[in-house]
This record gives structure tokens, sequence and C-alpha cells, in this order.
């Protein structure tokens, strides 16, 4: 199974996203020393989100949001257009602060998916929002003994209204080649990423949030975001960097810049959808080591993603999401085995983009009262949804610390405040990461080859070795 000839696929370009809706219009940079009462590192939808509640929280804050390219030039302008419940770190936020905690966060993530619709119908924001919910498959047994595992689990933690399917079920919904099982959860929606943080930075701006582009920071210290072109000066300063932070002086081990890799097919035919099915226009994901995450788009097209190269040795980052052409590959081979009818369908573009991990897999929010430096992250792949929760539990740490507020259900969530060492030197996390994705994918291809219900024992070694469980 071979792909067409590369030149036909745009690769990099920054994203799909930005290739359909085109590049902004750039923002001024800073152009000299300044000051604010709150300063916001990011422009992406942690950043975004934060000034967004907290201007409309408190109208009197001067906010500056400093962006080192434009807003959404990083993960936010980069990923599956995924909106759900997903948290990382939930299982052990439930051992470190009891379940009932645990099960609170999970709560304010499943409210999180429709609070990101109804602000965008409300600030007017066309991003292409469908909430058809998530629909996860498994094709082999051990697939499937997972997915089972996994739906019950995610019932311990309150959510009741998720569905499982067998065989006959799913394919109802969705023609997955092999497909033997799923699991459903309402709490998701497909989007298109750009449009939002677009509508998302255009809706700051009216608000009266100040937006410095092409301002990259350099370091961050208490009180001050340094840049080449000045200072800014504030009694807060808010880090949110996400996959780019290891950029920052200092913050080269904090968390890993995890790459992710996608493709964009070719508009398919009403004859190829009615192949596949997939009316319901839920996000697509399946239950393997080195999993995949797909979208139906709002002009008829399949986004589909997965691990390519993980990581790029020293925390290095990409500069405009070009992708190795054997991911490509990759990806297009994972397209045709679920739905082996798109044999002949183009792939018109190919991106990546880099996420940001913790050592210990768990996204956290941070307000350090005594220097007034906060920052949230380390999403794991999961930001579309818990960028806006992120942003939200920010406003209120502020707020609580300010002495405009007091502390609110967020504040009291189990990610705040939670503390994660560093990962290791190069080139131990170099070599880490590569062989724990190696791992995973040998393990996939081990559980299709040999079928059994029970999961391969070296993707369970390469959990424990990544710190995962």
């Amino acid at each position: 199974m071979s792909s067409l000839p590369s030149s036909v696929v745009v690769n990099g370009g920054i994203s799909f996203w930005y290739a359909d809706d085109g590049i902004p219009v750039a923002r001024e940079p800073l152009s000299g020393d300044a000051s604010a009462d709150v300063v916001i590192v990011g422009g992406g939808y942690t950043g975004l989100w934060t000034a967004y509640y907290l201007k409309k929280s408190a109208p009197f804050l001067r906010i500056t949001v400093l962006e080192q390219k434009f807003c959404g030039y990083g993960a936010s302008g980069r990923n599956g257009g995924w909106l759900y419940n997903g948290v990382a770190g939930r299982d052990r936020y439930a051992r470190l602060h009891g379940r009932e905690a645990a099960v609170r966060l999970q709560k304010a993530m499943n409210d999180t998916v429709d609070e990101v619709v109804a602000v965008a119908e409300a600030e007017g924001i066309d991003a292409g929002v469908h909430k058809g919910g998530v629909l996860e498959v498994a094709t082999t047994p051990a697939q499937l003994a997972r997915l089972r595992a996994f739906h019950e689990h995610e019932l311990s933690y309150g959510e009741k209204d998720r569905e499982l399917y067998g065989a006959r079920r799913t394919a109802e919904r969705i023609r997955v080649a092999d497909a033997v099982g799923s699991a459903w959860t309402p709490h998701g929606a497909r989007l298109h990423p750009v449009k939002l943080v677009k509508g998302l930075a255009a809706a700051v701006e009216a608000l009266g949030v100040t937006i410095h582009e092409s301002t990259p920071v350099t370091e961050i210290r208490p009180g001050h975001a340094v840049t080449p072109y000045g200072t800014v000066r504030a009694s807060y300063v808010l880090r949110c960097t996400e996959g780019f932070t290891a950029s920052l002086k200092g913050q080269r081990r904090t968390w890993l810049p995890m790459n992710s890799s996608m493709i964009a097919t070719e508009p398919l035919t009403d004859e190829q959808w009615a192949a596949i099915g997939w009316e319901g226009r839920e996000t697509l994901g399946d239950m393997a080591h080195a999993y995949m995450y797909a979208q139906r788009t709002a002009d008829g097209r399949i986004a589909l993603g997965g691990r390519g190269v993980p990581y790029r040795f020293g925390s290095r980052t990409d500069n405009d999401g070009r992708t190795q052409e054997a991911t490509v590959e990759a990806l297009r081979e994972i397209l045709v085995r679920f739905f082996p009818a798109l044999a002949g369908v183009r792939v018109e573009h190919a991106w990546s983009g880099v996420l940001g991990v913790p050592r210990d897999w768990c996204a956290t929010v941070t307000l350090d009262r005594s220097t007034g430096l906060g920052w949230a992250g380390g999403y794991v792949g999961s930001g579309v949804a818990t960028t806006n929760l992120a942003g939200r539990t920010l406003r209120d740490l502020v707020q609580l610390d300010s002495g405009h507020g007091g502390r609110t259900e967020l504040t009291d969530l189990p990610w705040v405040n939670h503390k994660v060492r560093k990962w290791e030197p190069e080139p131990l996390r170099w070599l880490g990461v590569q062989a724990m994705y190696a791992t995973y994918r040998t393990a996939d291809r081990r559980e299709r080859l040999r079928p059994s219900g029970e999961s391969s024992h070296l993707a369970r070694w390469a959990d424990r070795v990544a710190g995962r469980h």
C-alpha cells in the first residue's frame, strides 16, 4: 500500500487548518518596556481563555498577552479538533487526593465541553462545532478487553451517560474494518481549531486586552516578562506556553515537547461517506497503545493523527509543522486499515506540532502566591477543552490572591498547585521516549498478529517506565 507522490501533499505550512482558513494578519509586536496588572505569556488557547475570563470578571485589569509568533501558532492551531472531557492525570489525582476529588475534576471537565460550545455561540465564533460525542473503537481482542475496562473505569468517575457497543452497534455508527466493539460518551465535539482560536483572540481584543505578536519571551521572573523588544512588568506573570515551554530560560526539562502528526484527506464523495457511515460526526479514537484520533471535518474530509517522530533531541520544536514522509505514510496506512474503501483517496495535507508532557503525565494549574508567577499546561494531548478549565481556574486563583475573589470550586480542584519533578537530562529523555513509543508500536503489532484478550506485556512495561500509571 503506497501513498501518492509527496509532491501532491502539502507538507507543513503550520497545519491544514491554517491552509483552510488563512494565516491571520499580524498584530503589532511590543514596542518597548511596558507595565500591566497581568501579563500572559503565550497566545494559544490557555493564554486566550485566561485573558478572556479574567477581563470579563475584572474589566479594570490591564492585561497583556505576549505571543512569539501569532495567536494559535502552536498546538492550538495544529490539533485534531477534539473538544472532549479527557484530563491528563485523573487517576493519579484520585490516589493523591481521594476518589471524590478526582470525580469533581471529571465533572468539571464534562461541563467544560458545554462551556466552550456556549462561549463560541455567545461570541459569534463559527468554529464548525458539532457535538456528536467521542467514539473509541476496538479492533482486536486485547483492545476490546481494554475498552470494556476503560468503560467501567469511566463509569466509576460518575460518567453515567456513556454507552458500550458490540460489533453490530458500532457498525451502525461507523464502519471501521475489524471493529469488534466501541464505547461512546456524549461529552465531546469536533471543531475547527483555527477558527476557534482566531475568534477567541478577536473576542479577547474586543474586551480591551492588549495582544502583542511576534514577541518572543526569553525569560520569566517574578514581576517581569523579558523580550528582545522590552520588558513587561506586572504583578502576575502567567506562563501559558505548553509544548514550547522548554524554550524559556530555566525550563528545558519542565515539560517535554511531545510531537504529534496529522494528515487531512481530500473531500470525500457522498458514495464514500455512505460506505463509511459516520453520520453522527463523532470524534473517533481507538484503544491501541500508540493510539490514533480523527474527525469528520465540516467540509467533508477526514483529519487523522497519531505519533510520528515523538520527540526531538534536546526538546527542540519544529518551525512550520513539516512531517517526515514515513510518518505521512504510517498515518495513511492507519486510514486505509480503518477504512479500506478509501484506498484511493488522496492525502492533501500533513503537519505536526508539539504538546506538553509533564514527567508524571498530569496536567496542572498553579499560582505561586509568593512570587505572582503562575502557569497551566501539561495537557498531554487533551488541551482543546482542558485549556478552558485551566483559564477559568487561573482567573479564580488570581482573583483569590489579589483579594477580588474567594475560594471557588475550581481553586479546590486536585490539579491546582500540583508539583511535578523535572524530566531527565539528555540523552536519557530522548532514549526513553524513543524506546517507549517503539515498544508501544511493537505491542500493537503483536496484538494484531496474535489475537488474544490480554494486553501485551510490552505495553505494561512501557507504561511503568514512562511513569504513566
